[in-house]
This record gives structure tokens, sequence and C-alpha cells, in this order.
């Protein structure tokens, strides 16, 4: 089995690899077109600003090339986020794929501090990404802006209000938490991913 992380300004490429490692699995980083769409399983990694990370995919017409994907593509943190339909983050419009669009928290209260940093749980799990997946497993975040609710949501998160911690569609999945980073809970699900 062929695995590809999409290789673009975005800085967790590394620890994904690593934690594919970890269960058994070796990856390709590569932005090449052809590499890409023969990859049986496609990750989409990201942490950084959504507008330069847009940029940068449609300078190299990744943005199409994500688009037109068949098989199984896990988008995780920023990655998720340019999945959807548009990011407050520059005012970006993104790769449209999820409807939710992405939106800064905005707390209400001095003591909630943003970005959103550590461990936090995930309810309401549908789909076989979380199969083995306990209700209310913690998982780990760093993040400023959140994916609304909406249709396309198969996890939910509770922090300033809820949001969608995880999003499906098609051939297409998404996590705001990094897996990668998540100990027990985040390998069960990237074993999952694999396996889709």
């Amino acid at each position: 089995m062929s695995i590809v992380i999409i290789k673009y300004n975005a800085g967790n490429i590394q620890s994904v690899l690593y934690a594919l490692e970890r269960v058994g699995v070796t990856a390709t980083v590569t932005d090449n077109v052809e590499a890409i769409q023969a990859a049986d399983k496609v990750i989409f990694p990201g942490v950084g600003e959504a507008s330069t990370a847009i940029a940068y995919l449609k300078e190299r017409n990744l943005d199409q090339l994500i688009l037109n994907l068949k098989q199984p593509v896990l988008g995780i943190c920023l990655g998720m986020q340019l999945m959807c339909a548009y990011s407050e983050e520059n005012e970006t419009s993104c790769l449209g794929i999820f409807e939710e669009q992405v939106k800064l928290f905005k707390p209400t209260d001095g003591s909630i501090k943003v970005p959103q940093m550590g461990w936090n749980n995930i309810t309401h799990l549908k789909t076989d990404l979380f199969k083995g997946v306990d209700e209310n497993s913690y998982t780990y975040f760093v993040h400023g802006y959140y994916a609304a609710l909406g249709k396309h949501t198969i996890a939910t998160t509770n922090y300033v209000q809820p949001y969608s911690s995880a999003l499906h569609k098609d051939n297409f999945y998404g996590v705001q938490f990094h897996p990668e980073k998540s100990a027990t809970v985040g390998a069960q699900i990237i074993q999952n991913f694999i396996h889709l």
C-alpha cells in the first residue's frame, strides 16, 4: 500500500511521518502530481496560515489535484480547514470540499485562551475513522480557528462553543486535532484511516 503526504509549506509533516512509522507504515512526502494520484491513501497535513497555504497550493495546481482525488484523503488541522468553504483567517476562499466555514474563536470569558492548546475530548463519533475509539476520548489540539458544526461533522469538541473536530464527505476526511500527537487514540485513528 502506498501512502503519500502532500508536500507544501506546512509545518507538521515530520511528526506525521513518525506517527505512521510507529504504526508500521512508510509514507512518501511529495508534491509530484503523478505520485499523489497513484497513492492508495493521501494525507494533507498543515500547520500555519490559511491564505498563504492556499496561495502555495494554487501556484502549483495542487488545489485542483486535491479536489479531483478519488482515494481516501485525510486533512489534519490546517489541512482540514483548507478543505472547508471559507476561512475567516485573512478572509480566505478555501477548497470547498466541505460546506462548513472556518471561524476565529471569540471567547466572551477572559479565562479562555486562544489558540486552544492541549488535550480536549471528541464526542458524537461517526464513521469507521473512529472505529475502536471511545466516546469522549482525548486528542491533542493547537488552533485558533475552528470549523463550524454542519452536515459533514463526524466528531464534535467543545471549546468556547461546540465545533467540528472531524469532517467527512465522500472520500475526504478531516480532523482538527493532531492524531500524530494524540497517543494511542491518535494511533488508532491513523490505523483506521489506513484501513478505510
